[in-house]
This record gives structure tokens, sequence and C-alpha cells, in this order.
């Protein structure tokens, strides 16, 4: 018969349960302080803009206020002799800017990846880089007159240089540990390329394309008040001549408004790209 073991008397032994993490719940305020300070912030520099010109302070001739403005765009808008601008103004940008990234980007690569392409190519886009676009403005004008083309022109030379040369310290910046590791796994020069130097160079090309943006825009203004019949830049130029300050400042809330909806765009696929990077900042 066989006997049985038991472990009588021996006391069981009860595990303690693992206590459940504790989220920190946060308040509204911490979810959106960022936000809620910017909004306040603004909130604050318009209720003062507003009182100042409201009891005479500032002459509104010079600064206008929030007031006149929302007035006069709301006129702008509601007789529709906005539109015709934008529209000229948004066509030059999307092809001038379009241009600087499809050329820009391609050239930045080859630049940065092959010695020689850049021996040959960097005195131009050094020297084309340090002049100043609006030297170039007369030469532009007599070349592609005064259409639409010098126009597009201008804000692709404005653009096209901050994207070209991040992309071309992207590509030179690579980790020097990533291509080690990827020699060592047999990688020919092409998967080298389209693994390792490409992804780690994408910060620095988004870098160029918010840089790029702000010159977009800028060359927008420069090229419209020289020469030009529509666009935001002769709407600004011609309501300055006529000291109508409300309009000059619509024009600029509109191109400052497109501005920051679209580097808030390119920020925001900028974070897509680098939430692989650890947090250092605590």
């Amino acid at each position: 018969m066989a006997m049985q073991h038991t472990t009588a008397g021996a006391p069981d032994t009860v595990q303690p349960s693992a206590k459940p993490l504790e989220v920190p719940v946060r308040s509204y305020w911490q979810r959106n302080e960022n936000w809620l300070l910017g909004t306040i912030s603004m909130s604050l520099f318009l209720i003062f803009w507003e009182l100042v010109v409201a009891f005479g302070w500032v002459n509104p001739l010079f600064t206008s206020s929030p007031s006149r403005i929302v007035s006069a765009a709301s006129d702008m808008f509601a007789d529709g002799s906005i539109y015709e601008h934008i529209a000229v103004s948004a066509h030059e940008f999307a092809v001038g800017y379009g241009l600087a990234i499809v050329i820009g980007v391609p050239l930045g690569i080859l630049m940065g990846w092959y010695s020689r392409v850049n021996a040959v190519l960097e005195p131009f886009v050094s020297a084309l880089y340090a002049t100043p676009r609006i030297a170039l403005l007369p030469l532009i004008l007599i070349w592609l007159g005064i259409g639409i083309a010098s126009k597009i022109a201008i804000v692709f030379l404005g653009a096209v240089f901050p994207i070209l040369v991040n992309t071309i310290t992207g590509v030179r910046t690579v980790e020097a540990d990533f291509i080690k590791v990827a020699r060592s796994f047999g990688c020919s020069d092409r998967q080298l390329f389209l693994t390792v130097a490409l992804p780690s160079s994408v910060p620095f090309l988004l870098a160029g394309l918010r840089l790029g943006l702000g010159h977009a825009l800028v060359g927008i203004v420069v090229g419209e008040m020289y020469g030009a019949t529509k666009g935001l830049g002769f709407l600004i130029a011609t309501a300055g001549a006529r000291f109508q300050t409300d309009q000059v400042m619509v024009g600029i809330i509109l191109i400052a408004s497109a501005g920051v909806a679209m580097t808030e765009l390119l920020r925001l696929i900028e974070r897509r790209f680098e939430r692989w990077r650890p947090n250092l900042r605590g």
C-alpha cells in the first residue's frame, strides 16, 4: 500500500497581491496648461490694445484696434473683395513652396550623400544662400516680368535654401554607430542610405520645411509689393499707402494665421517621426 506524504501542520503561505499602480489624476489646468496660458496672454493683450485705443492713448491711424480690424475683415469678406487676393497668394505659395520641396529635398540628399556632387554645387548654394533674395528681385522682374511667374520665383528662392541646407546637414550628421552597425550586418550602400541615413535625416528635413515655410510667406509679401495687381502683399501695400490701417492688419493677420496653421501641421508630422526618441527632459 503506497504511503501518502503530507505536509500536515505546515501553514499555508499566501502571496501578497500586487498593489495596482495609482495613476495621478491631472486637473484640467495641468492637461492644457500651455494652451490656457497662451490663450490668457493673448486675450489680455487684445483687451489692453482695445482699451488704449478707446481711451485715446494711441491714435488708431497708426495701430487700429481689434474691433476695427474685425469690422474691416467682415466688410471685406462680405463684399468678396478679399477672396481674390487670398486665391492669388495661395496659388503663388503652393507652387513656389511645392517646387522648393521637390527640388530642395532630393538635391540636399544628393549633396549630403555624395561628396563630389557637394563639391560641385556648394559654391553656388553658399553664394545664393548668403545673397538677400530681395536683392535679386529686380533681375527676376526683368527676366520673368511682373506676372505671377516672378512671384512664384521669389517664393521658391526664399524657401528652397533653408530646405536644402537642412537636408544636407541631416544626411551628413548620421550617427557613426548606426553606420558601423549597419556595415557589420553587411548592408550595401543603397540599404545603408534607405534604412539609416534617410530616416535619421527626417528631423532636419522637417525643420527645414518649417524654416522654408516662413521664408516663403515673406516672399509672397515682398513679391506682391512690386509690380503686382492682386494678392495679400498687394493689399497690404495699397492699404498702407492710403493709411487704411485696418485693412493692413487684416492682410497681416491672414498671412500670420496661415503660417501658424501650417507650422503646427509640420510640428505634428515632426512629433510623429520623433516618437522613438527618449524623453531626456524628465
